[in-house]
């Protein structure tokens, strides 16, 4: 399983955004595609919303991916 970081540096970042900003995707729309096709967890549990609220501490899965979002320094 590849593992990488995402530094946030605000209160949250929109699940679609967070998978563009990581280069999961090339745009927010195709993050929104990529969490409507069921691929996409969140905490462990499958997330369908789009634009979920995701805030440091939590864990993003796709596939074999696991984005751990961190508060920036």
């Amino acid at each position: 399983m590849q593992s990488l970081d995402f530094e946030l540096d605000r209160d949250f970042v929109e699940l679609n955004q967070l998978l563009k900003l990581a280069g999961l995707c090339d745009s927010g729309g195709a993050g929104k595609q990529l969490v409507a096709s069921g691929v996409v967890s969140v905490d462990g549990q499958q997330e369908g919303r789009k634009t979920a609220k995701i805030r440091a501490g939590q864990v993003v899965r796709v596939d074999d991916i696991e984005i751990r979002v961190v508060a920036a320094a």
